[in-house]
């Protein structure tokens, strides 16, 4: 029987509780600490989820902690990820490493050294639908990608403040499919073109971000790829992609909650999408973490995301935010650990 993991979490927000409810799961895990700069949101995490309280710090250097989950804000994953690489912890960081795409650089090369196993929370590749589809591209059912459309349309704006900190749609939102898209067709995107606009909430151009935003991308091996986003829809959370090739086409399409469709009389009523993002993808964070469990006990599981793949999706977003402020075309800089 395998060792359960003892495992830290760092950060007591909403992504927090996202995890907190998977660490308690699953069965190859014991929750032993808690942290936060909040400590009364330490104190809630801990009474709920029945474990110690502790600070980030302490977490991280007690000798009987094997992993630490970092969901704490993003501007402090870099120093975390370091402080617990450095004191020998399995890592699951969520994206992005740091807002700073030179930071992240920095910390991947002092990480990697320390071979410690880490994963970033690329969870979107753990979803059902798109591992059937990278199962049959890989099984080359319809021959090499050459055209491929991604769709993120999230139904409701996230908050104000919540926007100010998350480093633009291109980080936040639209870097989850810039992986997707790298891990879908064993290839990299070499140049992006990004227009956006801010049409649902206009306040936030005052902090360069946008809210819709389309964007063309050209591959190393040719192939093109289109993805649109936008923070609200109207009619729930939308999140499908279609790759096309010389043999024909594979779509993870939207998902619905339900699957019966009424008839009656002279109208048709089709269930509708799930009504939010986190519906839609919710189970993936618990198979991501499933995955790096069963890594760290010696299985395989070649679709983890890792340093490399954290980095390469964020300098694709570098270059999407360069467009957008410039209006052209933006080479996406090399990035190799």
């Amino acid at each position: 029987m395998s060792k359960k993991q003892r495992v830290a979490l760092l950060g007591c927000g909403f992504i927090g509780e996202v995890h907190a409810k998977n660490l308690v799961a699953h069965p190859g895990i014991e929750l032993v600490y808690v942290a936060d700069t909040d400590p009364s949101r330490v104190d809630v995490f801990a009474q709920r989820f029945d474990t110690r309280g502790a600070t980030a710090s302490q977490a991280i250097q007690d000798d009987n902690i094997d992993m630490v989950l970092i969901a704490s804000a993003t501007p402090t994953h870099a120093d975390l990820l370091e402080a617990a690489a450095r004191a020998g912890k399995a890592i699951y960081c969520e994206k992005p490493i740091d807002l700073s795409l030179d930071r992240a650089r920095r910390v991947a090369d002092a990480v990697l050294p320390l071979n410690v196993p880490v994963t970033v929370g690329f969870n979107r590749r753990f979803d059902a639908s798109h591992q059937q589809l990278k199962q049959q591209l890989r099984q080359g059912r319809i021959g090499d990608a050459e055209l491929i459309q991604m769709v993120c349309r999230s139904s409701e704006m996230p908050p104000l403040s919540y926007l100010q900190a998350s480093g633009g749609q291109m980080r936040d939102q639209a870097i989850h499919f810039f992986d997707l898209l790298r891990w879908l067709t064993d290839d990299e995107v070499c140049e992006v073109a990004a227009m956006g606009s801010a049409l649902v909430q206009p306040e936030i151009t005052r902090f360069g971000d946008v809210d819709t935003s389309v964007l063309l991308m050209r591959m190393q091996r040719g192939a093109l790829a289109q993805l649109d986003n936008t923070r609200r829809t109207g009619y729930g959370y939308d999140e499908r992609i279609s790759v096309m090739g010389a043999k024909g086409m594979l779509e993870s399409g939207s998902q619905k909650p339900q699957g019966v469709t009424c008839y009656q009389g002279s109208q048709i009523q089709q269930p509708g999408l799930f009504p939010d993002w986190f519906s839609r993808v919710q189970a993936t964070y618990y198979a991501q973490l499933d995955a790096f469990v069963r890594s760290l006990n010696g299985e395989s599981a070649t679709d983890l995301p890792g340093l490399e793949d954290g980095l390469k999706a964020q300098a694709i977003a570098e270059a999407a935010v360069i467009s957008l402020a410039e209006g052209r075309f933006c080479q996406v800089a090399p990035t190799t650990l």
